[in-house]
């Protein structure tokens, strides 16, 4: 089954496409105060509700990359409706070949939830910290083990025990790089019910409509398998949180292992 339409079926349901909420998000939009015309990159942007949340709020002058054709069919469909004749260009390729025009120059620079495009969190950070002008913003969403995760799940998942790290582990990555931690937004076991329920519910709603589709047992099997995972394990090991960091502008940014 193509990759891309599974997680396309799975989040139809999804606003957001990570275990957040609409009133965290809100939030976060809240808190930035950017400059009229600031430059914004979002890369992993999914249906790109944050970057069309920061040109309602700001204006800002923007672009969303997202491998998916879906995410970018979504995205430009809701930045049509909602603020035309913004300055946001949304464009399907692989996070990790966008460049800048020029290196850090933009006011903001965001993955949220899609360190795997650079190959990790630490890399996420280097990568978004060489974009950014002095004073920046880096925003990340990453996973962390809320406690250690058993060997039943890392086997059951695919997952392995260094694939994430803690809390603070993932506050202090950015710290190294010259980035002030300024504010998380922690998920509940709420916002993870719901990001985990909806997509049972979407694949459930997919099957009833579509029961002739030949990736069906394929699409229901995935999703079965993911919530008993879920549910067993990933409730109460998994966490995940989006950290807020400020590039420290009488610092230069450095790489750290």
């Amino acid at each position: 089954m193509d990759t891309w339409k599974f997680y396309d079926i799975t989040h139809r349901e999804h606003v957001v496409c990570n275990p957040t909420s609409n009133d965290k998000l809100t939030r976060l939009v809240d808190l930035l105060r950017l400059p009229a015309e600031a430059h914004v990159v979002d890369i992993a942007c999914g249906k790109g509700e944050f970057l069309i949340r920061l040109a309602e709020a700001y204006g800002i002058r923007g672009i969303g990359i997202d491998i998916s054709p879906f995410c970018i069919a979504d995205a430009q469909r809701q930045l049509q409706m909602r603020v035309q004749g913004a300055k946001v260009v949304f464009s399907q390729m692989n996070g990790s070949d966008f460049r800048p025009e020029e290196p850090r120059s933009l006011t903001l620079a965001s993955c949220i939830g899609a360190s795997w495009v650079f190959g990790g969190h630490a890399a996420t950070l280097d990568a978004l910290s060489g974009m950014i002008a002095p004073g920046g913003w880096v925003i990340v969403g990453e996973p962390y083990w809320l406690q250690q995760p058993s060997e039943e799940y890392l086997a059951a998942s695919g997952a392995s025990r260094d694939g994430f790290g803690t809390h603070v582990g993932n506050a202090e990555a950015g710290e190294l790089r010259g980035l002030e931690l300024v504010h998380t937004f922690v998920s509940s076991k709420d916002d993870w019910d719901k990001y985990e329920g909806l997509q049972w519910y979407a694949a459930a709603e997919y099957a009833r409509c579509h029961p002739d589709d030949p990736d069906l047992p394929e699409l229901l099997e995935r999703v079965a398998k993911g919530k008993a995972e879920y549910l067993r394990w990933g409730r109460d090991t998994l966490g995940w949180a989006i950290y807020v960091f400020r590039h420290r502008p009488s610092q230069r940014t450095t790489s750290a292992a």
